[in-house]
């Protein structure tokens, strides 16, 4: 009898435990980022009384593990534009002062004093540094380093080195008769020029273009000077194959240095892009861009769902400045616990593998939102009924040992 007394102990302790974590669930129901756990109970070493077999006999149970359940929580949005969620797998990667990474789920984030992306903790988020930004939009990332997007960052000025226009000549226009439309072009200090464009008829079907500035915009010894500008029109109103001219900027008044402008009017085989056109219809500019602009400060931060951290910038550019860093482990489960919502790397759950969102396995990111605790309140209940009866049940064994105990105890009388 005192083996089931012992039995019945057990089961107490383990059911208590299971409680205790059923508790720690629903005390976690709004946490940012939790995952709930389940618990696992399993039975003690069997006693044998005829050796092996149907004669074994159990001596209780302990409490085998806590299995942390991995399922996906509920996307919540919010009015932070640097909160993030996590839309399948990955984890955020944070830094300390001292340089120890640490992951987490719960992406509630936001600037300090020193520009610096931070959690709660004040812990530093991770991201790849943009060096560049391709032709078709790919990134070109550099080292992984603290996010910090300081308050007064600038973006600097960029001269123009390319520029289009759509404009409409008047085949019905005379001999030497003249159109100018007017662009605004900028140097390497950022200050804005207008450059004239004039169109003059030499004859038939053929025009020369030639590019001026305003008096004053070229010192003593400055030039402005144009190649390929001459533009041959077939009879149905479009230009011949050619060359795109460029246009050379020397000796600027405002001390910037010398440009050198590419006007996008070919492609890299020579034809026409129909920007330039020769239709008996009143000469205009009806379209014209450039890719200059003066110097900016920082107006605003978003994130996309590619964890692509960009700034806003007065001047009306958007720099992509960082890629949010998500990494995977081989095994969630083996990941240590350290609390404030944050995961250790351990040998059961495999070096990090650092990524970014989209890219192999890791999942996108949700901006301007937060994963909830995938704690289930229902399931939770039940399983806090559940455990209830099965102590209650232990207890009665306890105390059914107990009175078999007093009756044997009685014989000797």
């Amino acid at each position: 009898m005192i083996g089931s007394l012992f039995a019945g102990v057990s089961g107490l302790n383990v059911n208590s435990k299971a409680l205790n974590l059923i508790g720690d669930n629903i005390a976690n129901v709004n946490t940012a980022g939790f995952k709930s756990s389940r618990s696992s109970f399993s039975n003690i070493l069997s006693q044998s009384l005829t050796g092996t077999g149907a004669s074994e006999i159990g001596r209780g149970v302990e409490f085998w593990t806590a299995t942390p359940m991995w399922s996906q929580g509920t996307v919540e949005n919010t009015t932070n534009p640097t909160d993030m969620a996590i839309n399948g797998r990955g984890f955020f990667t944070l830094r300390d002062a001292t340089g120890a990474d640490f992951y987490s789920r719960a992406g509630d984030f936001s600037f300090d004093r020193d520009g610096f992306l931070t959690n709660p903790d004040g812990l530093y988020i991770q991201g790849y540094q943009v060096l560049s930004v391709n032709p078709d939009s790919t990134l070109n990332l550099g080292i992984i380093s603290d996010i910090n997007v300081p308050d007064q960052s600038t973006d600097p000025p960029a001269d123009t080195t390319l520029f289009t226009m759509d404009v409409n000549l008047d085949a019905r226009a005379a001999d030497l008769d003249t159109y100018a439309t007017t662009l605004i072009v900028f140097d390497s200090l950022g200050n804005a020029i207008p450059m004239t464009i004039t169109f003059e008829k030499q004859a038939a079907n053929l025009w020369i273009a030639t590019p001026t500035l305003p008096a004053g915009a070229l010192d003593a010894g400055g030039s402005i000077s144009i190649v390929n500008n001459s533009f041959t029109f077939t009879g149905l109103g479009g230009l011949q194959n050619g060359i795109d001219p460029t246009i050379t900027i020397n000796g600027l008044a405002s001390g910037a240095g010398p440009m050198s402008i590419s006007w996008d009017v070919f492609d890299v085989a020579g034809v026409t892009n129909g920007d330039l056109t020769q239709y008996a219809n009143a000469s205009a500019t009806t379209f014209q861009t450039q890719n200059g602009y003066t110097s900016g400060v920082l107006r605003g931060v978003s994130v996309d769902e590619s964890g692509v951290v960009t700034g806003s910038y007065s001047n009306g550019q958007l720099t992509p400045l960082f890629q949010v860093v998500l990494s995977d482990f081989p095994s969630y489960y083996g990941l240590s616990k350290l609390g404030n919502n944050l995961y250790a790397e351990s040998r059961n759950s495999g070096q990090a593998m650092p990524g970014t969102a989209q890219s192999g396995r890791l999942g996108s990111i949700s901006p301007s939102a937060i994963e909830m605790s995938n704690v289930d309140l229902a399931q939770e209940f039940v399983k806090m009924i559940i455990t209830q009866r099965a102590f209650q049940a232990n207890s009665r064994v306890i105390t059914v040992s107990d009175e078999i105990l007093s009756e044997l105890l009685n014989l000797k009388r």
